[in-house]
């Protein structure tokens, strides 16, 4: 591999001769090489739409030259565009601020603007990564911003959407199954009877109150930082600069982006985006009952509860011919589990927030895109692959009814609670229905109790 020298400001570096970034990108991707896992790719697009516009207005401002604006324009919508992710090679574990992203973005920028206009890649000529690129920004505005576009830019177009359809096929599945009984449940135990679309109903409702509680977030995250500069107090940026990049941000995204109302607050702590976190947690927790419930009530076939069937998708058993096991419910279950884990994760980097700066940006900015992703992806999954191919199994779910002793509740109006527990003592002891019990014991004429309890099934 072929090297070129830089400078920065600790001395001479090699970079790889093909690198549009620098020596200060260089130098921290030699330091901080931990996990290997980088940035994604929507919290680049985010970064590169913030330097395009910065230097769009720093020009409009009269603070760029326009020779120099139009080439970082152009770079940053590579970056923007996703032409050059592979440049953005550092870990996410890093300085807290996340100004080592920030100045491996301002190099990528600088340097294939340069290659723009001298054809020659990298360097800071006539393009400087800080003095143009960066111009009016610290990395302490602009890595809470670039979290906030990227998150709430994501949960807007991809997660709502798919929760939506989600919601649309268990609605669906409610309306199919509206006048299929079933025995309820409490506590694993038989209870009386509901309707299996009443059970798909809740799980349609918690989907949609999950939305409620997601959408909801958007104002906190509407708010973002650029302007604050280093602590908020907006040195070195130009009064004008940030509410016309945000407006610029906000026409292209379609989203109500807005400067914050206190740029201390927006940098010093990361509230909105715990809060977003724990909403798609609580989303991850209805998700997570809604995908058991539907693994027990397709246990089986012939010896589980067995009252609906789930598609079949892949065989479950590489030593038992013939075994489907519920895969997509599992995927579901473990995708929120993990999104489980990424809240605690976010809450702690809520933390770090010390004085005038948060110092867990990077932990955070992963952890809740990650949240954001996941959810998303298998949100879009369970419908396609589980939910939209559920059929019921109506005989099992009449035959269950029949056979649950719950149904001696529908007699305790007439016979009295201790009679009716009697019966159902009864009949569980001789492995007898409650009907049974109670046409042999004639405790009511045969048309009472057929009113009573035909209605139950």
């Amino acid at each position: 591999m072929e090297f070129r020298e830089e400078q920065d400001s600790m001395g001479t570096v090699l970079v790889p001769a093909d690198a549009y970034y620098g020596a200060q990108t260089q130098r921290a991707l030699e330091n901080f090489v931990i996990s290997g896992t980088v940035f994604p790719p929507s919290f680049i697009r985010a970064l590169g739409m913030i330097k395009m516009y910065a230097a769009a207005v720093n020009r409009d401002l009269g603070l760029l030259d326009p020779k120099l604006a139009v080439a970082i324009i152009a770079a940053a919508q590579d970056v923007a565009d996703g032409k050059l992710d592979d440049q953005f090679v550092l870990d996410i574990y890093q300085t807290g601020s996340g100004t080592s992203t920030n100045m491996n973005a301002n190099e990528v920028i600088a340097g294939r603007a340069n290659e723009i206009l001298t054809g020659s890649r990298g360097g800071k000529r006539p393009v400087h990564p800080n003095d143009h690129v960066n111009k009016g920004q610290s990395s302490n505005d602009v890595i809470p911003s670039v979290l906030h576009i990227a998150a709430l830019t994501r949960i807007s177009k991809g997660l709502l959407p798919a929760m939506e359809a989600l919601r649309t096929s268990l609605a669906g599945k409610a309306e199919e199954f509206t006048h299929i009984r079933k025995i309820g449940r409490t506590h694993l135990q038989d209870a009386v009877p509901i309707s299996l679309g009443q059970e798909f109903s809740a799980y349609a409702r918690q989907v949609e109150l999950g939305i409620l509680r997601i959408k909801a977030t958007e104002s906190s995250l509407s708010e973002l930082a650029l302007g604050g500069t280093a602590v908020g107090n907006g040195l070195n940026a130009h009064p004008g600069f940030a509410p016309k990049v945000i407006a610029l941000i906000a026409e292209e995204t379609g989203l109500p982006f807005r400067e914050a109302s206190n740029h201390f607050e927006a940098q010093a702590a990361q509230d909105a985006a715990v809060e977003a976190s724990g909403a798609i947690k609580t989303f991850a927790v209805s998700l997570m009952k809604i995908a058991n419930d539907i693994r027990w009530l397709s246990s089986g076939p012939r010896c589980g509860l067995g009252e609906i069937t789930i598609p079949s998708l892949q065989p479950g058993s590489s030593i038992m011919p013939g075994k489907v096991n519920p895969v997509i419910p599992e995927v579901v279950i473990q995708v929120a589990g993990q999104v489980i884990a990424n809240d605690a994760a976010v809450t702690f980097g809520g933390h770090g927030g010390i004085f005038e700066l948060n110092t867990m940006l990077p932990l955070i900015a992963h952890n809740l895109l990650r949240s954001i992703h996941l959810t998303e992806a298998v949100v879009r999954l369970f419908p396609k692959k589980c939910i939209d191919g559920i059929s019921a199994n109506q005989e099992k779910c009449r035959s269950n009814i029949e056979q649950s002793l719950a149904l001696s509740t529908a007699l305790v109006p007439v016979l009295g609670y201790d009679s009716a527990a009697a019966l159902s003592n009864e009949a569980f002891e001789k492995g007898k229905t409650i009907r049974e019990i109670a046409t042999e014991k004639k405790v009511l004429p045969e048309g009472d109790l057929r009113r009573l309890l035909d209605p139950m099934v």
